[in-house]
């Protein structure tokens, strides 16, 4: 017997009141303090008035400050409002960057030579500007001699100390694993 699943009525997506203000036929209280287009302060008004000045002039009426009393509106052309929104916002993702988290894994016994290929590695995270976690496992009877295996984290952090900054350090074995993260100096 198959169920009904009950429509789902919350948008995810739906942004706070401040991007997607009442707008026009949205607005329910009155009366309302109105804003001319150019920004003159025209008082207090019913909603109707505030309507028809809205239609007379060709504009919509937005919402400003919804949690006044009264709620303040505005005259503007909502569309055009809307797309210049849309197009700073997009300018704005264009230019974040968003910080990746890098990892290099190291053992104890890491031969120089791979040493030396992870540090390279690490060191391009660092310079693209990417957090980088270094992380020192442990096997077997290794955990015998954990000096070894602070001692090789240290020379890795030491070798990176120019491009990058440590943030957070575990002094203590946690299971298995000494890590480290470290991000772009």
């Amino acid at each position: 017997m198959a169920r009904a699943c009950a429509p789902v009525t919350m948008n995810p997506r739906r942004s706070s009141p401040i991007d997607n203000p009442r707008v026009n036929d949205s607005i329910r209280i009155s009366p309302v303090r109105l804003v001319a287009e150019d920004g003159e302060q025209v008082g207090v008004v019913s909603l109707d008035a505030a309507k028809e000045r809205a239609a007379e002039a060709q504009l919509d009426l937005v919402e400003v400050a919804a949690n006044a009393r009264p709620p303040v509106v505005r005259l503007m052309d909502w569309g055009k409002e809307r797309y210049d929104r849309q197009k700073k916002a997009r300018e704005a993702r264009k230019n974040q960057h968003t910080v990746a988290l890098k990892e290099v894994q190291l053992r104890p016994r890491t031969d120089d030579h791979d040493f030396e290929v992870k540090s390279k590695r690490a060191r391009r995270f660092l310079e693209q500007g990417n957090a980088v976690r270094v992380v020192l496992r442990f096997r077997g009877r290794e955990l015998r001699q954990a000096e070894v295996g602070v001692k090789a984290l240290d020379r890795m952090l030491e070798s990176l100390s120019d491009v990058g900054r440590i943030e957070q350090r575990s002094n203590t074995i946690e299971g298995r694993r000494l890590v480290a993260l470290m991000e772009p100096a």
